[in-house]
């Protein structure tokens, strides 16, 4: 069992730094319990999870201390008070056109596409609204790949590696959504969490919490 990277903790919630190809949270069998949730609960007995992060997705995660701090925390994701910025490096030049490198945004709906679990794909029918907002992270760097800042505006599943798969630009090393050329350029998801704000419970007061990008 690794060590946790602690960015931050205190008697209501705790923030970890999750690294790329750990679980968030346990899955199904016995090679799939160790999991950040696991490590942490470890450390802290009452840490409890509020939401989690891809496996292959490193970056952020908030954990609440206790039942009443995980209802607060919850409550804070419903009502989208809660704000996370990622960084990815994607396949192909992109440009922004708007001024000032100004947000840009995905609107398209996604849904499980069940026959091919856990992939998820756009479904005008079937798809829930999901909204993706872009900008370039840095100054334009004229080659064949393109570094982004990326904040979801909605939480569904695989959500920013879809939408980007969809404006045909999928995140290098994504084993599920990119080409295999694609999947080839990095030996891992290049995709980070590597900001995140919200109300601390129980006070409501708006703390911020970051994460250098590892790629």
């Amino acid at each position: 069992m690794s060590d946790l990277k602690v960015i931050h903790e205190d008697e209501r919630m705790i923030v970890l730094d999750k690294p790329a190809g750990l679980l968030a949270v346990p899955g199904r069998g016995p090679d799939k319990q160790d999991c950040l949730s696991a490590r942490a609960q470890a450390r802290w007995p009452d840490a409890l999870v509020v939401h989690r992060l891809d496996m292959a997705t490193s970056g952020l995660v908030v954990m609440a201390r206790g039942l009443e701090a995980q209802r607060q925390l919850s409550r804070a994701f419903e009502q989208r008070l809660v704000h996370k910025r990622y960084t990815a490096m994607v396949a192909g030049p992109l440009h922004n056109p708007v001024a000032d490198n100004g947000w840009n945004t995905i609107d398209l709906p996604l849904t499980i596409d069940w026959p091919n679990r856990p992939r998820s794909i756009v479904s005008a029918e079937l798809g829930k609204p999901s909204v993706t907002r872009w900008r370039l992270d840095g100054p334009p760097t004229g080659g064949d790949t393109t570094r982004l800042e990326l904040e979801p505006v909605t939480g569904r599943t695989h959500q920013l590696r879809v939408h980007l798969q969809a404006i045909g630009h999928p995140i290098l090393g994504d084993m599920l959504y990119a080409t295999a050329e694609q999947q080839a350029r990095a030996t891992r998801l290049l995709l980070h969490a590597h900001h995140i704000s919200l109300p601390h419970p129980p006070h409501g007061d708006t703390v911020h919490f970051h994460s250098p990008c590892p790629f």
